[in-house]
C-alpha cells in the first residue's frame, strides 16, 4: 500500500455529474445501502469476505473505528434513488504512519457506473469541503498495483507521502 498525500486545494474543481446522478452528503440511514455498495463494488473476498462484514465495516467506520468519520466531507452519488458510489472521510486516521490530516479511508463505485468521473467527483467534492473547513491537505492510501486508482488520484494532484520534516508532512514525487 502507498499513503497518497494532495495539498489543498486540488488542481481541478468538482466535475458536472453526468445526467441521472445526484450527489449527497452520506447519513446512518445510508448503512445498508452503501454496505451493499462497498461488498459489492469490490473483488469478492478483497474488501470483506460477505455482505454482513460489509455493513459491519461501514457502521464501524461512521462509530468511528478508523478516525471520526467526517460526513459533511463523505458524499455518495446517486443514481435514482441508489448509492452507486461513495467516499469516505475521517478527521484523522488512528494510525501512526499517516500524514495528520484528513483521511480518505473509502473510495467505491458500482462496477456498472465506472468510468463516468463518479470517483473524481466524490474526491473533488470532499476536498473542498475539507478545504472549506480550514484544512490545507488530505491523504488516502491506494494499493500500489492499482494502476487505474493511481492514475486517478496523480491527475489530482496526490503525491507519495514520504514523512514529515517537523513542520508537517512532505511529498515525494508526483504520481504518474
Amino acid at each position: 500500500m502507498l499513503t497518497l498525500l494532495a495539498n489543498l486545494p486540488l488542481p481541478v474543481t468538482p466535475s458536472v455529474l453526468p445526467d441521472g446522478y445526484a450527489v449527497r452528503e452520506m447519513d446512518r440511514e445510508d448503512l445498508e445501502a452503501v454496505g451493499r455498495l462497498y461488498f459489492e463494488a469490490n473483488e469478492p473476498g478483497v474488501a470483506c469476505a460477505t455482505l454482513g462484514e460489509a455493513v459491519d465495516d461501514i457502521v464501524a467506520s461512521f462509530d468511528g473505528e478508523y478516525g471520526e468519520f467526517w460526513f459533511e466531507a463523505s458524499p455518495v452519488v446517486l443514481h435514482g434513488d441508489d448509492p452507486v458510489a461513495a467516499v469516505m472521510t475521517v478527521r484523522r486516521a488512528p494510525w501512526d504512519d499517516v500524514p495528520d490530516c484528513p483521511f480518505i479511508i473509502e473510495l467505491f463505485t458500482d462496477r456498472a457506473h465506472r468510468r463516468q468521473g463518479l470517483a473524481c467527483h466524490l474526491i473533488t467534492s470532499a476536498a473542498e469541503t475539507i478545504r472549506s473547513a480550514g484544512e490545507t491537505a488530505v491523504a488516502l492510501r491506494v494499493d500500489a498495483a492499482n494502476g487505474p486508482a493511481r492514475r486517478l488520484y496523480g491527475s489530482l494532484g496526490f503525491a507519495v507521502f514520504s514523512g514529515t520534516d517537523g513542520r508537517g508532512p512532505t511529498l515525494l514525487a508526483p504520481m504518474s
